[in-house]
């Protein structure tokens, strides 16, 4: 919706323009229109950020500041955090108001009415694009309007009405008669304006009240727009009840809205102002002088509508004149003469050039008189002439031009729609005859199929029965390994824990010859390295074929287990185990010395293969359903080509430690058959030449106290 128009006729019968403090009711009745028909939702919405600059920006403008209203603007909107559609429409609405009503410089209010209609494009959600639309065109066609584009403006009230006409938004509609109205009123047709005034206020009661006062105050307005109607096409009974009525709704609601007690005030003053108009008609002199007194109190206060007070002034005026009150006239005059230079207002211009015209004739100086008088006819004439291009435009037959074309359109669509239904009922046709061909040969095929299917069957029998004994075989032929394999590992063992004990005695006795000494010495690490081979071949064998056998157990006591026991182990290189373990003592229904396993693998994995003075973190980590432990190195880490291998086993994924340390490539493999025998998870993150964390994931025991199922604070560890 564009601004809002403030419909106060003055004694010409002119439409006043509004002040800067009006501008917020723009603003609010945007918010509503826009509100009423979408819920305000992240993709729909305001952002928090957004709505405390809107607070901000709005209170400027109330204070008639809109200088700093844009500079604030300007200055906190590029600071938000990706700013939503509605926050940026609301955006360029701000800046439409500020050259459309504060400026009144049109073109360039015209840009930020196409940034509006762009971002309505931009909506979300079908509501917020019908309200943001709908405003979008007001607004272009209010300035369209200010330009005396009559034909331009037409179309995109149209363009408005039609949207919010189809979305069943009667906030929309209103504002559309709204406009309508002000159309007439401005063309002398009042009868017609006070219809669509009417029409206006009754919609206006069907909108959703989100914004008590914003919809109070258009309601007291279309009331007085309809009086204002009646007077000037003289229906003046019909006018003062409408005017009663506006005061009634006015003090009605008074209480509910203290914070715009100002602003009620000066509704209540130009309602007094309107209706001394219409008793005026009526020769009631002395009941209408006290209404615009009562008036004139009101709105020369400052903040209140100055311009319509200058108005009130001229019609006290005219009744002084009347009833030859001379000095008063000439008084008032005076004061309201210091007045119209500060405020200007072309309508009261000319009005008071009248007024002197005729004081000073009755006085009898009748050249001051032919001054005022040729200065009001001056004014006058430029006036009638701004509202001859307007009173030529036939807003009817433009409607219904639009009317029309809109109709043309639907029909175009109708007919292209029929046309894409009959292509798609022959296209259907066509595919049914072929469906109803496929399915006749497909039953003349059947017997045919059946039999096909049958002997089909039988083979796949056949073949899942021998693939059930290759199968058998294979199992077996894998235990037959397995049995081999730890045989043999066993028979190797002693013999070479023997000879690792032998050279380790024979290097002592031969400490003498270094070269003797430094060959036992290879000869002992070398056993020492097959030893440690050959038992993770036994480990391997043994995961695959033993059944687990579970125990509860504490995580902090098997964490800190593990870490003590690999302290030395990590001084030997000057590194440093931090543990860090859980908060509450949680145990887990697992098998003690396999899991212990894992977790001292995984460290002096670390150990190997970090650097000399380097830190390893431990850390256990409690889930809702879970125990997630993690080892922390800032080693050599994994290089890419090696990721997907490393839990292979006998993987060529190997590499020695940072101080030579031999790896076989047996323990990531033997550990993940582990934790997956546990129902767990065993995962890595790695960057070359930057670390490598080894998580692994244990279920819950469900014998556990539901007070200590409680996700830790902290960020989700994430799987590579």
């Amino acid at each position: 919706m564009g601004y809002s128009w403030k419909f106060q006729a003055g004694v010409t019968g002119d439409i006043k323009k509004l002040k800067y403090s009006k501008i917020f009711l723009f603003l609010f009745l945007s918010v509503v229109f826009s509100s009423c028909a979408k819920k305000n939702t992240d993709s729909a919405g305001y952002t928090a950020s957004f709505k405390p600059v809107f607070d901000s920006v709005t209170h400027y403008y109330d204070l008639n500041q809109p200088e700093k209203a844009i500079s604030y603007l300007d200055s906190n909107f590029p600071l938000l955090n990706d700013p939503s559609v509605n926050d940026k429409f609301r955006f360029y609405a701000f800046h439409y108001v500020y050259w459309q009503k504060a400026k009144r410089d049109y073109k360039k209010a015209l840009p930020y009415a196409d940034s509006m209609l762009v971002m309505a494009h931009k909506s979300v959600v079908k509501e917020q694009y019908a309200a943001n639309f709908a405003e979008a065109n007001y607004a272009k066609g209010d300035t369209y309007f200010s330009l005396n584009q009559y034909n331009d403006a037409y179309q995109c009230y149209f363009q408005g009405y039609l949207m919010g006409k189809n979305y069943l938004n009667q906030a929309s509609a209103a504002d559309y008669t709204y406009r309508m109205g002000m159309i007439m009123f401005k063309q002398g047709h009042y009868k017609l304006a006070a219809g669509y005034f009417k029409e206006s206020y009754a919609k206006s009661l069907l909108v959703k009240d989100d914004h008590g006062f914003v919809w109070f105050y258009r309601r007291q307005e279309l009331l007085d727009n309809i009086g204002e109607s009646y007077t000037h096409s003289g229906d003046i009974d019909s006018a003062i009840t409408y005017f009663d009525n506006a005061l009634k709704y006015v003090n009605a609601n008074d209480g509910k809205f203290k914070v715009k007690s100002q602003y009620i005030d000066i509704a209540r003053g130009v309602i007094y102002n309107n209706k001394a108009q219409a008793l005026i008609a009526l020769k009631k002199y002395d009941e209408a002088e006290q209404l615009l007194k009562k008036s004139i109190a009101i709105n020369i206060q400052k903040g209140g509508d100055n311009g319509d007070a200058e108005l009130a002034q001229l019609k006290l005026a005219q009744i002084y004149l009347i009833k030859g009150e001379s000095g008063l006239l000439r008084s008032l005059l005076s004061d309201l003469r210091k007045q119209l230079d500060v405020i200007k207002n072309d309508n009261a211009e000319a009005d008071w050039n009248r007024l002197m015209g005729s004081y000073y004739l009755k006085k009898n100086d009748l050249a001051k008189a032919i001054v005022y008088t040729q200065n009001y006819n001056a004014l006058k004439d430029s006036t009638i002439k701004r509202l001859t291009l307007l009173k030529e435009s036939d807003v009817n037959q433009q409607l219904a031009n639009l009317e029309k074309q809109y109709q043309i359109e639907n029909l175009n669509d109708n007919n292209k729609m029929q046309s894409i239904y009959l292509n798609v009922a022959i296209v259907c046709a066509v595919l049914l005859l072929a469906i109803a061909f496929l399915v006749w040969r497909n039953w003349r095929q059947s017997k045919f199929d059946v039999a096909v299917v049958i002997m089909l069957n039988k083979q796949i029998n056949q073949q899942k029965a021998e693939l059930e004994r290759a199968l058998d075989e294979v199992k077996f032929s894998s235990r037959e390994k397995d049995r081999i394999l730890r045989a043999v590992a066993h028979d190797l063992r002693n013999p070479l824990g023997g000879i690792a004990s032998l050279t380790s005695v024979m290097a002592e006795e031969s400490e003498h010859d270094k070269d003797l000494q430094s060959q036992l010495i290879l000869i002992k690490q070398t056993a020492a390295d097959t030893l440690e081979l050959i038992n993770e071949i036994l480990e391997a064998t043994n995961n695959s074929s033993s059944a687990l056998k579970r125990q509860s157990v504490d995580v902090n006591a098997l964490i800190a287990n593990s870490v003590e026991l690999l302290r030395f182990k990590a001084a030997e290189k000057h590194q440093q185990i931090v543990l860090e373990g859980l908060d509450h003592p949680v145990e887990l229904d697992i098998n003690r010395e396999k899991i212990w396993r894992v977790i001292s693998n995984l460290i002096s994995n670390a150990i190997k293969f970090s650097p000399v003075d380097a830190m390893i973190k431990v850390k256990a980590v409690q889930k809702t359903d879970s125990v997630i432990i993690s080892i922390n190195d800032h080693g050599i880490g994994i290089p890419d080509n090696m990721k997907d291998k490393v839990f292979n086993m006998f993987t060529d994924a190997k590499r020695s430690g940072t101080m030579g340390e031999k790896s076989f490539g047996l323990g990531l493999s033997i550990s993940r058959q582990i934790v997956e025998k546990h129902q767990g998870e065993i995962w890595f993150e790695s960057e070359p030449k930057k670390g490598t964390t080894f998580y692994v994931s244990l279920p819950r025991s469900v014998k556990q106290d539901a007070g200590h199922d409680q996700l830790p604070a902290g960020k989700e560890l994430a799987r590579h």
